[in-house]
């Protein structure tokens, strides 16, 4: 279903892929969005749009943890922990009404956005 979801919510934007590197900013910059509008929704108290907002980040999350290759190490394993926690987090905002919890998934993906362009531009040079 969250697979599915995120497949989606990309492919609806008619966005050419070009690299896999691509695909990944794109994911990271997605729970960004999504994450800052479900937190709008909270503060707005409006429970459909932040439950909207929370399932699409989810979703994200769920498609990056089936996308990890574990035969390139420990990093792997250590990003199916995080991102399971953050899964968790948006699960807790959910239920709660919490945007500390939305606070603390967008500061994460910010830092992990971060160091996905400073890799991959590394990766270039």
């Amino acid at each position: 279903m969250y697979t599915n979801l995120a497949y989606s919510t990309y492919s609806q934007n008619n966005i050419a892929i070009e690299s896999p590197e691509k695909l990944i900013k794109m994911l990271y910059e997605g729970i960004l969005r999504f994450a800052s509008q479900a937190k709008k929704a909270i503060e707005d108290k409006n429970i459909e749009k932040r439950t909207y907002w929370i399932n699409r980040t989810s979703a994200i999350f769920a498609e990056l943890i089936h996308s990890l290759n574990y035969d390139g190490g420990q990093v792997a394993y250590y990003l199916r922990g995080l991102y399971s926690y953050q899964l968790k987090l948006l699960s807790e905002a959910n239920l709660k009404n919490d945007t500390a919890k939305l606070d603390e998934v967008i500061n994460v993906a910010r830092g992990l956005l971060e160091a996905w362009k400073d890799e991959t531009e590394n990766e270039l040079e």
